[in-house]
């Protein structure tokens, strides 16, 4: 089926070198493309391997570019440095990019926008080439991502925090310390040792997911709700009370408990458990 390659109206806007001011005030008076007139050109591109329609695509989503840098100015570079990297991000993902797949380039192009720029900030800023191995650079990131104030954090924060990325707590400090260390040089040497050698930048996102495997996770958690939901409904009442408060219940209940509730033994508790587990279990697996 020959795909519509509706003609998309080009604003053709001059990008001059000049201040950074004027290349953010040029990308912001370019008009946010609609759906249709995204698709017309990626098919295009796709389909004809029109380069100006890459080059549509391309300007019309600079200003993104400049929105996702402006996220890294904690990290002491310069603004320019970063859109020039995240803008060869956005090249790479327009190149990738699949209108077949129904998600706006936008949302599929963050990841290799975001990517370009982590790998620039790890060649660029000493800070982080300091941080000897790579679980410490994850972690700087991770870090970077979770604090939501410029003080430090507290006990009970540093100590969620780690949990959270499954660190020590020391760890946490450290890496708190160095991130908030912004009278340290640039453009430090790089080391020679392989453990210092920058690897792919994806390996450092942490809340970055494909779109469509966020999807097809939504789309199993929802299934295997409903299907723990159906399964409820078919257990006899107490089967499902007793259920619900050894597991899924916040505060659980033992086998004893539930026995004097029901006055029956608890041995008994626990074969009514073992029979709605099983009975629930082969609905879970349908």
């Amino acid at each position: 089926m020959t795909k519509s390659l509706a003609p998309v109206a080009d604003h053709n806007l001059t990008l001059t070198a000049g201040s950074l001011d004027a290349y953010i005030n040029a990308a912001y008076q370019l008009p946010i493309l609609t759906a249709e007139e995204e698709k017309a050109l990626a098919y295009r591109l796709r389909d004809h391997q029109d380069l100006d329609a890459a080059r549509q695509l391309i300007t019309h989503h600079l200003r993104f570019v400049v929105q996702i840098a402006r996220g890294y100015n904690g990290y002491g570079l310069a603004l320019a440095d970063l859109v020039q990297e995240g803008n060869i991000g956005l090249m790479k993902a327009v190149k990738r990019f699949d209108p077949d797949m129904n998600v706006r380039l936008v949302s599929f192009a963050v990841h290799w926008v975001r990517a370009e720029m982590h790998e620039f900030i790890l060649r660029n800023w000493r800070i982080v080439k300091v941080a000897t191995t790579k679980a410490q650079r994850k972690l700087f990131f991770n870090l970077r991502s979770k604090k939501t104030r410029l003080s430090w954090l507290n006990q009970a924060e540093v100590e969620s925090v780690a949990h959270d990325l499954g660190v020590k707590p020391s760890e946490v400090r450290e890496m708190e310390s160095r991130l908030s260390g912004q009278d340290i040089g640039f453009d430090a040497p790089s080391a020679d040792s392989d453990d210092d050698v920058v690897t792919a930048p994806e390996t450092y996102l942490s809340n970055e997911q494909d779109p469509a495997q966020h999807l097809e996770h939504n789309d199993f958690m929802n299934n295997q709700l409903s299907k723990l939901n159906t399964g409820l409904d078919c257990l006899d009442q107490r089967s499902r009370e007793i259920l619900e408060a050894r597991w899924l219940s916040d505060k659980k209940a033992t086998l004893h408990t539930l026995a004097a509730k029901y006055n029956v033994s608890a041995e008994r508790i626990r074969q009514l458990e073992s029979n709605a587990l099983k009975k629930l279990q082969g609905v879970m697996t349908a």
